[in-house]
């Protein structure tokens, strides 16, 4: 019952995000994958899963990344969990982005104990075994274009930058570089250390350089980061836009109160099966 609810909360808040959608973009699919383990129906699992993508949806409206766990009287019920938005998205479209994301991952990962997604703006993810703070270098999505002809003088722009990247550009988790028409952008997710995000990030950046080759644009995703660029406006990454800002904070406010009001719902139906279980016995 929790999770119908969830879902139809989430099914409203991107209804009402075609009505007001967000200029940047963030919602563009880019790649999501499901655990083969799969959860009973009903289950202290299933009850922990609601409550946990609740808390995502809900944090993501004050803060840019979080993380949860959430114990059980077993260890097969405990679930971990976190969110990340990407570093230039404003909190009312981080917000959208990470319950649109959790809306598509619910039915795509149905009853599986883990699931991953990854959204133009914002990357979700949850599962029964620990991963928050490990390190991940997986491939998990890799796109080239099309190599047109190797041009030197953009392949050593293209360089430049993701040298910078991977010098930090700028420092932090989100880095982004330029030179001319050469635009770079790279991200770890908010549970790596310093030194394991320079890692994961030099890893992807190895990557794209040689797999892509002189491709004019590349992206590389790795299970806890990501690298990309591209070349003369071949594959023009998504910025935030602070157009619009009315549609936008109507929406933010929206998603707050719809969210109230799921989880009063949810903690009267918790308290109500809790009762019922008492009289029974």
């Amino acid at each position: 019952m929790a999770i119908t609810l969830l879902l139809l909360l989430l099914s409203l808040i991107f209804s009402l995000s075609l009505f007001h959608p967000s200029h940047s973009s963030s919602d563009s699919f880019i790649y999501g994958g499901c655990s083969q383990i799969k959860y009973s129906p009903g289950s202290p699992y299933e009850s922990n899963l609601n409550s946990l993508l609740t808390s995502l949806v809900n944090s993501a409206t004050y803060s840019s990344y979080n993380k949860y766990s959430i114990s059980g009287s077993t260890q097969q019920d405990v679930i971990n969990g976190l969110y990340q938005c990407r570093g230039d998205l404003a909190m009312p479209d981080c917000a959208t982005c990470v319950a649109k994301a959790v809306s598509q991952l619910a039915p795509l990962c149905s009853q599986s104990c883990g699931g991953a997604l990854q959204l133009e703006g914002c990357f979700v993810k949850y599962d029964n075994t620990s991963f928050i703070g490990d390190e991940d270098k997986t491939v998990v999505m890799k796109k080239c274009a099309p190599s047109v002809g190797y041009d030197p003088a953009v392949m050593g722009r293209r360089d430049a930058v993701l040298a910078s990247l991977g010098s930090g550009g700028g420092g932090g988790l989100y880095r982004v570089g330029g030179s001319a028409d050469v635009e770079g952008v790279a991200q770890c997710v908010g549970d790596l250390s310093n030194g394991k995000c320079q890692d994961c990030v030099m890893e992807a950046i190895a990557r794209l350089k040689s797999d892509c080759g002189g491709a004019v644009f590349g992206d590389m995703f790795l299970g806890k980061c990501y690298a990309r660029y591209s070349t003369s406006g071949a594959h023009a990454y998504a910025r935030s836009h602070h157009g619009d800002h009315d549609e936008a904070e109507k929406t933010f406010a929206i998603i707050i109160g719809l969210l109230a009001g799921v989880a009063l719902i949810i903690i009267f139906l918790t308290f109500m099966r809790k009762a019922f279980s008492r009289n029974g016995k």
